[in-house]
């Protein structure tokens, strides 16, 4: 992202941001609800068009959002709610766009769906339906769609991945299944990867890197362990949860 805005009305959401992600890395965008972190997942899944700037993946201006692009760029995005098809098989959830767009066998297509869902330590379970499986379960199911790829279409580049608040609302248990699986997808698919978050557990287990967002802008800048000494009054106030510093509470 180089000068990136986006308005609605008059107002910016993101107002000339930066934003650079090297291939392989885990970068985790954090800051308080409103500040334009959804954002900057909607606009690297191509749903979204900058009001100004550039915005590149790969090299490449995105200049058209996703369904008018021939050929778009390999972009997962994991959604917060696994947003599982609820008359689609597992199999068929996992195997979606294996099963619309590539020209994969019919067998070829399960086995890859089989490993997806072996990875994610589900097994067996590809003819069931997402209303027969627990929400942890659908979650996982989630994370397996986005391993699969197609061979003919990735073009040796690397995948980006985007996780939505991947664990807001699970348990600490949970929680912690979830940043596991982040990373391993993350390894396993040798992708980039960007995660929204404010939980600071899924921070310290899945970043490599970490930018706050506050008021449109990025406001700080590093790596896992500058994050957690920085004396920037952003984090700071970020991480202890204080209501006194820049970061002002949104009106409840």
């Amino acid at each position: 992202m180089e000068r990136l805005t986006v308005r609605w009305g008059p107002q910016p959401v993101l107002d000339a941001v930066n934003l650079q992600l090297h291939a392989g890395e885990r970068l985790v965008v954090v800051g308080p609800s409103g500040a334009g972190k959804s954002t900057v997942l909607r606009l690297l899944a191509g749903l979204l068009l900058p009001s100004e700037g550039m915005l590149r993946i790969h090299g490449e201006e995105q200049t058209y959002l996703r369904l008018d692009q021939r050929h778009p760029p390999d972009v997962r995005l994991v959604f917060q709610n696994p947003a599982l098809l609820a008359s689609l098989t597992v199999r068929e959830n996992v195997g979606f766009l294996l099963y619309r767009f590539s020209r994969l066998r019919e067998g070829e297509i399960r086995e890859r769906v089989s490993r997806a869902l072996e990875a994610v330590g589900l097994y067996g379970i590809e003819e069931r339906l997402p209303g027969e499986l627990s929400g942890g379960m659908q979650k996982r199911v989630s994370f397996a769609r986005a391993l699969i790829d197609d061979p003919a279409a990735s073009g040796g580049r690397v995948p980006l991945l985007l996780f939505d608040e991947p664990t807001a609302g699970l348990d600490p248990v949970a929680c912690t299944r979830v940043e596991d699986l982040i990373v391993r997808t993350t390894e396993l698919t040798q992708a980039s990867s960007v995660v929204v978050s404010h939980v600071i557990s899924t921070i310290e287990r899945c970043a490599e890197r970490v930018m706050l967002l506050y008021d449109g802008s990025f406001r700080w800048n590093g790596s896992l362990e500058e994050f957690r000494r920085t004396t920037n009054p952003y984090v700071v106030q970020f991480r202890s949860g204080s209501l006194r510093g820049p970061m002002q509470p949104a009106e409840i």
